[in-house]
């Protein structure tokens, strides 16, 4: 086996073990998130409870990282190197604890919702009575969305950049994240989050996109694609739809990795949604 292959095998056993400690860590925060409501904690404060605890497992992370030392006896040039990128590493795990001390809104609300939904009772076997047919759902044309999506090259890569030339996959179960109310006019929902959301998608372009050095191993492939904008409109709108679709036949560590980078959903009262 060539080098080049041990590590991306290596690499690829790390993101697996980060995808599990990810979803691990969704069902832990949805568990304490209920017992919080059980004692009659609000949102606002138990999302201010969970962000101070999350903070402060990336604070010891620093901590971890700031106390460690390079190999006994190494040369002088190793140990500034070493010591150099510690500082690196420790300056941007502080940045991330700062950050989620205060990001983490509306995420209490959001798993009263999935809750309460989860809890509804099933519903009695209807009556035979007649009646109407009801009136289908409006039909989604992929290339359509997709046509749509590439009017932004602003926040895409170039063709001939991108990880996958066809991305249909991705494409396919953001689209059945789409509810059967939200298909009509769709098209111009998406035009409008695209423009109102242009300066955190230029910044994920750039600082994650192709060529970028946290994209050298793959780990942020779909970062760049066309059918990425429908998936991050998605992770605003219907985050829980999106999850169960994508968990039916896709690995869930792009999922994972793209929500990272994108950050905390826009709080409900953002101009976007008092639009919609």
């Amino acid at each position: 086996m060539s080098t080049e292959q041990h590590d991306a095998d290596a690499y690829g056993q790390e993101l697996a073990r980060i995808s599990h400690h990810q979803h691990e860590a969704t069902e832990a925060r949805f568990t304490v998130f209920q017992a919080l409501a059980a004692v009659g904690i609000g949102h606002e404060q138990a999302d201010d409870i969970v962000s101070k605890l999350e903070a402060g497992a990336v604070a010891g992370a620093h901590t971890w990282t700031s106390e460690s030392s390079p190999p006994h006896g190494s040369e002088l040039r190793f140990e500034d190197g070493w010591f150099a990128g510690v500082r690196d590493v420790a300056s941007h795990l502080l940045r991330i604890a700062d950050t989620t001390a205060t990001a983490g809104r509306g995420r209490a609300a959001s798993s009263a919702m999935l809750l309460a939904h989860l809890q509804q009772p099933a519903s009695p076997a209807p009556q035979e009575v007649p009646v109407e047919e009801p009136v289908p759902a409006v039909a989604l044309d992929a290339k359509d969305v997709l046509a749509a999506a590439e009017r932004f090259p602003w926040a895409l890569a170039a063709p001939g950049e991108r990880r996958w030339p066809d991305g249909s996959d991705f494409l396919d179960v953001a689209l059945s994240a789409v509810r059967p109310e939200e298909r009509e006019g769709y098209i111009e929902r998406l035009e409008a989050f695209v423009e109102q959301h242009r300066t955190r998608l230029e910044k994920m372009l750039r600082t994650h996109g192709p060529g970028s050095r946290p994209a050298s191993h793959g780990r942020y492939a779909l970062i760049g694609q066309p059918e990425t904008l429908i998936i991050v409109e998605r992770v605003e709108s219907a985050p829980f739809l999106l999850r169960s679709q994508w968990e039916k036949g896709l690995e869930t560590v792009f999922l994972d990795n793209l929500e990272f980078v994108w950050g905390p959903r826009t709080e409900p009262n953002s101009p976007y949604f008092k639009g919609h």
